[in-house]
């Protein structure tokens, strides 16, 4: 049975309903294989081990404080804020280092996770940095690259995704602007309760606000993290000769920043599932863009260790 699914990048709204319906036919599977995710480099193969959970808002403001340019940021916030904006975005993110300050919106990283998190940056280095199309003279917030992994997969972080209601640069007048509604978008980390993250944002944006400004608050979208399953002693020596099979090096295990929506569906549905979960999406892929990049080597080679993953599962099963 083929179960063909469609609309990931709009969240995978319907595939609860259609795995509800046709749960008798699917039974339980024993490997779940996701081939949607990154890779850090093209020289070997790539094991996603967690997704952060993204909370989507709408922050809804009038009155005085309403009005504030945002800079859009990677690492390091680029454009100042006016002092009432800046003072109720501080309950959340530290404006000079980026970092969210309610100790609620972390979680516990995994030892295994953080000692993943040092051989990718042992291997990687100062490329992890350079990944990012940073501005001249523009630098990450830590040198460490072992924090910016961590930063990137299991930390919360902020983003002001879009703003409504400032005129453009050159019909600006100097008047007050009667309101302002911004999105901001929220990566959780992978095991952290979203309904009590929202819940918190809520309170913390809401009540009293700076010069009793108007602050409406509304979440428009909570998906779940997910963080993998220990591998099955099969399944671990397996991944690791099929890398070195198909690229001569061992895999490479790091989490993502962003979210897979379906891959938390299926690991709360699916508990006892293992699950590979791998992609092409590398240095330079410019991922969803017009001018989208395929390293067509290593589309080539994750498609044979693949392949050898699931022939050695058949011997299991």
């Amino acid at each position: 049975m083929v179960l063909i699914e469609a609309s990931e990048e709009s969240g995978s709204p319907d595939l609860p309903a259609y795995m509800d319906h046709l749960a008798q036919r699917l039974w339980t599977p024993s490997l779940v294989v996701c081939l949607d995710s990154g890779c850090a480099n093209y020289d070997q193969l790539w094991l996603t081990t967690s997704l952060r959970r993204p909370l989507q808002q709408r922050d809804d403001r009038a009155g005085p404080g309403g009005g504030r340019p945002f800079g859009q940021r990677l690492w390091r916030r680029a454009v100042e804020l006016p002092a009432s904006s800046a003072k109720l975005l501080s309950r959340i993110e530290d404006e000079v280092t980026g970092a969210i300050t309610p100790p609620e919106l972390y979680a516990q990283v995994p030892p295994d996770r953080i000692a993943q998190a040092r051989d990718v940056a042992n291997a990687l280095g100062e490329k992890i940095a350079g990944s990012y199309p940073f501005a001249r003279g523009v630098k990450p917030v830590v040198d460490d690259p072992t924090e910016l992994i961590l930063n990137k997969t299991w930390r919360p972080q902020l983003a002001i995704t879009g703003i409504e209601g400032l005129p453009q640069p050159e019909n600006a007048g100097n008047v007050q602007l009667p309101f302002t509604t911004a999105s901001l978008s929220l990566r959780l980390p992978p095991t952290l309760d979203d309904s009590k993250a929202g819940a918190l944002l809520q309170k913390l944006l809401t009540e009293k606000p700076p010069y009793g400004a108007q602050v409406e608050l509304k979440v428009r979208s909570a998906n779940m993290g997910w963080n993998a399953p220990a591998l099955a002693p099969w399944l671990e020596k397996s991944l690791a000769a099929a890398s070195q099979a198909t690229f001569g090096q061992p895999p490479a295990y790091m989490g993502e920043g962003g979210s897979i929506p379906f891959m938390a569906m299926l690991g709360e549905r699916f508990p006892k599932t293992q699950f590979v979960i791998t992609g092409v999406l590398g240095p330079h892929s410019n991922a969803h863009g017009p001018n989208e990049f395929l390293h067509i080597p290593t589309a080539k080679r994750v498609t044979a260790a693949v392949a050898r993953v699931l022939a050695d599962h058949n011997s299991q099963v």
